[in-house]
């Protein structure tokens, strides 16, 4: 598809240059200011540290060469190179490396190198106090939405779901431009630019334009974190969801959790992202696809909705700027979200 070509077709579209539509199961207006982290400039230290799975110190090298090409400095965690099994250290040794990211002034962005599982082991015991008084920002994703969920629900503070340093090609003259340009979406967010992205139209898509804080992540993430600490609210929000290694009744059961606790209630909209599903084993079929298992939680409400957004575990999958509003306009020709920081 010629990206240009199809903005220069939505942009032209009439419609969505109309003011933002309301719609009748809309609840109070958003309350919460959200706090978003100063921006970075030429100079500023990203840390890298792996709170989930481990990673080695050659796996990085590649994200910090890009990093530094950027203009800013890079801090490499003490969890770099370290494992105890799947993880990337101990759960003390992970907490302790986080903790000193969120504490360190001269630190203002810090990337996580990867995902897989482990996050969750250690948040409750974290302490925010240097962090609330001078938020950084905090990026990744997977299993990084338990952050992106915890500073929600408690801090009301952005941040950062994107790529991470496990997702940095090794020779970026090599590269496709996809991961070029995915890459690239990390670094305008942290520099301040105004994010937008296209996605083209889909015979399921739910027509509609909103503006809202967007929030969300991992589906298998948000469900677990249910009736936790982290849990996310999700009231006048647009919630974007992904998934991958699950198979589809495993989705259809996250989905009616998150129907059955109202997380799908009072949505401004929904975005669906990449879902990467198991096949079904033969003869034990589940018989629905993505679109109708999610078309189902949803029929009762009239929100907009929009499928196969360029967010989750695939080359595709951009930089979002969570607990920051956005509109989101989702027409015949496709569908558009846009910051509004």
């Amino acid at each position: 598809m010629n990206r240009k070509l199809f903005l220069s077709s939505f942009i032209a579209v009439p419609a969505l240059l109309s003011p933002i539509k309301t719609f009748a199961n809309e609840v109070e207006t958003e309350k919460k200011n959200y706090e978003v982290p100063k921006y970075l400039k030429t100079g500023d230290t990203i840390g890298i540290t792996s709170p989930a799975g481990y990673i080695t110190i050659p796996q990085i090298e590649s994200a910090v060469t890009q990093i530094k090409s950027w203009g800013f400095n890079i801090k490499v965690g003490e969890t770099i190179g370290k494992r105890d099994f799947t993880f990337g250290g101990t759960d003390e040794e992970r907490l302790i490396d986080f903790q000193q990211m969120l504490d360190d002034p001269t630190i203002k962005a810090i990337m996580c190198a990867r995902g897989g599982y482990g996050f969750v082991r250690f948040i409750d015991r974290l302490d925010f106090s240097a962090f609330k008084k001078n938020p950084k920002w905090i990026i990744g994703f997977s299993d990084i939405t338990v952050i992106h969920c915890h500073l929600t629900q408690h801090y009301q503070i952005a941040s950062i779901h994107s790529k991470m340093c496990n997702s940095f090609p090794d020779d970026w003259v090599k590269a496709e431009p996809i991961q070029i340009e995915t890459i690239l979406s990390i670094k305008n967010a942290l520099m301040g630019e105004q994010m937008g992205y296209v996605a083209p139209a889909h015979p399921n898509n739910r027509l509609g334009n909103v503006e809202g804080v967007l929030v969300g992540g991992n589906l298998s993430i948000i469900e677990t974190l249910a009736g936790s600490q982290s849990d996310l609210d999700t009231k006048d929000k647009i919630l974007f969801i992904e998934d991958t290694g699950e198979y589809l009744y495993s989705i259809d059961r996250m989905l009616w959790n998150l129907k059955r606790s109202g997380k799908l209630t009072h949505l401004k909209a929904l975005i669906v992202g990449g879902f990467k599903v198991k096949p079904d084993e033969t003869g034990d079929e589940f018989g629905r696809t993505i679109y109708e298992i999610v078309l189902e939680k949803v029929k009762d409400y009239r929100y907009p909705i929009a499928f196969d957004f360029p967010v989750g575990h695939q080359r595709n999958n951009y930089a979002l700027k969570c607990g920051v509003k956005h509109t989101l306009m989702v027409a015949e020709t496709g569908t558009k979200l846009m910051s509004q920081q």
